[in-house]
């Protein structure tokens, strides 16, 4: 036995024990977070089960074992009452709450036994040699025969003593899933047996291995344990190796000794101490991961060249490779629900406001009937060929904005669409499904505005947008897909909560939410409008009127920026009947004013008015892809401040994006989107 590392952990918070049980939760069940060559893992099995030890009569005690199914995954250990292991308990009730690890032990299995094909979708009753209880009994009675340095290994502080009653045990059954690579292209899943022990404050992992008739017994070369030891003063975490001149490191599951005792021991003694509960599912939470592996490499492969004649001016390494790894989680989640609906027929799908259309492209590819549209060309789509089915057009949600040919509905970053998109697959037919990957905040109208500040942002806009699925009569699930972006969420509609006899009072109600939804002054009469800026810019620019106002470059020039005012102070200076039709919309005075962001700025609840040479600052340092579409916006609309200031614009004309003057419009490249039914 040999430890590799020990951390001294600082606990001023008093998080511990539990919070070193749910450090040890992660690297049980996501261990790619660590480890980044793996792709995740698979809980197979749990139970408990008393500590092997050997009686005076040489006779090992019966353990009463209590086989748990996968669901029950997401528990831990139960510690025995009034012991030091009581912590976990509460901090596995805050993870549970966010994690939901047992949804992900609940998914489809992949077997690969003696003379069986890979497959996935087998039950733990498909594949009896690897059978936990047995696994464990085998085990516990190996030991009790006569590894007493194994024995001594697992008990860790008990080695050499007999407990008075046998330790209660949590024993996890759980399959490493590998990435694969060009350098490793045959990684194989690898199962282990990890046995946590809360009294102790110990876990052990131990490697499975199986000979060539199919026995399976655990590898002592590759066995480790995470150790807790200490007390309220002094918290020490370490990671000893049972059997360290036999250690076999394979680049993956099993890294070398330094690496645990260095980079594993310093995340999980940090996340001891500072780990917070997530608001999210676990990662890959309803598909297979081995099966999304499998297709995830060979798409990347298949699409691999895509990056080197890639046109636009994004990112292509990013772009590319994301669009690969949302067509893998398609693809599984459509031959699950194939598999579920005993269907042979690949789905349809339409992906609104598909952007590069590549994810139109992959799909197409693998068989699936579908279609991408977009507000915008791409001249991507030119390579594409074809056989890849894209079209340029505005999305208008409407009536006639329905798709009753095809079983998905698709958001990727669909941007204003994104609230649509489960109205839109409600609104096609009873069985259409959708799929929405938010980004951008947006609700029906707008931008969307923050309603809570308990939740994060994007915490918050997730809901709604369940909310909104929800509200169309859709059971809602999410998940978090494996893409390099920080906006990695998915909701998922699959299924109706209510049969298709009430489809018709379904399509009432939600008519009748969509009339009432649209009231953020959108729809208010352009003259109202104009009349409300009008004297909201004439108050702030009597507010102040400095004698000059230097311009960011350094030069002065005589305009007037005006001052600023609370927006209760500029709704005082309104008439009651303006007032009363604002208070009628949406967010009222202040969507107003946000609404006509040429004019002004809203910040911390005062308005200003805007001065676009800092604008034009801001729009310089701004990745060429945005600037891009500014400059496709350059001169579509009149100058309210060449039109209505007193000092005219702040900026010569062929520096302002706005037309001063009818004689500078110039029509729109493309057209833009219209926000309301």
């Amino acid at each position: 036995m040999a430890e590799v590392g020990r951390a001294a952990v600082r606990d001023p918070g008093e998080l511990l024990p539990g919070g070193f049980w749910e450090a040890v939760a992660v690297w049980l069940e996501k261990p790619q977070v660590a480890n980044k060559r793996l792709c995740g893992v698979r809980l197979e099995a749990r139970r408990r089960a008393a500590l092997p030890w050997v009686s005076p009569r040489g006779r090992r005690p019966n353990a009463g074992p209590e086989l748990e199914e996968p669901g029950a995954a997401g528990r831990g250990p139960r510690p025995p009452e009034g012991g030091p292991g009581r912590g976990p308990e509460e901090s596995r009730h805050r993870r549970q709450q966010g994690e939901g690890p047992g949804e992900a032990a609940a998914a489809p299995l992949l077997v690969e036994g003696p003379g069986q094909p890979d497959k996935a979708g087998a039950g733990e009753g498909d594949f009896s040699a690897w059978d936990l209880d047995s696994l464990w009994d085998d085990f516990s009675r190996s030991l009790a025969g006569g590894s007493h340095e194994l024995l001594a290994f697992l008990t860790g502080a008990r080695a050499g003593s007999q407990p008075e009653a046998p330790s209660e045990l949590d024993v996890v059954l759980r399959t490493v899933i590998p990435k694969t690579s060009p350098l490793c292209p045959l990684a194989a899943p690898r199962r282990e047996v990890v046995v946590q022990d809360v009294l102790n404050g110990t876990v052990t992992f131990l490697p499975l291995e199986e000979d060539d008739k199919g026995n399976v017994k655990v590898d002592t070369n590759n066995v480790y344990q995470i150790r807790l030891s200490g007390s309220k003063e002094e918290w020490f975490i370490s990671i000893l190796i049972f059997c360290p001149e036999r250690w076999h490191s394979d680049g993956t599951v099993y890294p070398k000794p330094a690496w645990l005792g260095e980079e594993l021991l310093a995340r999980l003694a940090r996340w001891s101490v500072g780990s917070k509960k997530s608001g999210f599912k676990s990662t890959l939470s309803l598909i297979s991961i081995i099966e999304y592996s499998k297709t995830y490499r060979a798409l990347k492969e298949k699409h691999k060249d895509m990056v080197k004649v890639w046109p636009e001016v994004t990112d292509p390494e990013k772009f590319v490779y994301e669009d690969v790894a949302i067509a893998a989680y398609l693809l599984i989640l459509w031959e699950e629900e194939r598999a579920e609906l005993g269907l042979t027929a690949k789905q349809s799908f339409v992906d609104l406001g598909c952007g590069n259309g590549l994810l139109v492209h992959i799909l197409s590819a693998e068989g699936h009937p579908g279609r991408g549209i977009d507000v915008r060309r791409r001249k991507i789509w030119d390579v594409y060929g074809p056989q890849t089915c894209l079209e340029e057009g505005a999305i208008t949600p409407s009536d006639e904005t329905l798709f009753p040919d095809v079983d998905w509905v698709i958001g990727n970053h669909s941007d204003e669409l994104t609230p649509w998109i489960p109205v839109i697959a409600a609104r096609s037919h009873y069985s259409c499904r959708f799929f929405v990957l938010p980004c951008c905040f947006f609700d029906f109208v707008g931008k969307y505005a923050r309603r809570q500040s308990r939740k994060t942002q994007y915490r918050e806009y997730l809901d709604f947008v369940t909310e909104v699925g929800l509200a169309c009569g859709f059971h809602v699930q999410e998940d978090c897909l494996r893409i390099p972006s920080t906006k990695r969420v998915c909701l998922i509609g699959k299924r109706r909560t209510y049969p298709p006899t009430g489809e018709a009072p379904m399509e009432e109600q939600r008519a009748r939410e969509k009339a009432e939804r649209v009231r953020n002054c959108a729809a208010l009469p352009r003259d109202f409008v104009d009349q409300v800026v009008l004297q909201v810019g004439h108050l702030l620019l009597d507010a102040e009127r400095p004698c000059a106002a230097s311009a960011p470059g350094g030069s002065l020039k005589a305009w007037n920026r005006g001052g600023s005012l609370s927006l209760a102070d500029v709704a005082s200076e309104l008439d009651g009947e303006t007032l009363r039709r604002l208070k009628r919309e949406c967010g009222g005075l202040q969507t107003l004013l946000k609404n006509n962001h040429q004019v002004f700025e809203v910040r911390s609840g005062r308005v200003h008015l805007r001065d676009w040479r800092e604008e034009r600052l801001r729009k310089q340092r701004q990745p060429e892809a945005r600037r891009r579409l500014f400059s496709e916006a350059f001169k579509t609309r009149l100058c309210w401040f060449f039109s209505h200031h007193p000092d005219g614009c702040a900026l010569p004309s062929d520096c302002c994006p706005f037309a001063h003057g009818p004689e500078e419009l110039r029509p729109a490249q493309t057209p833009r989107r219209k926000q309301v039914l």
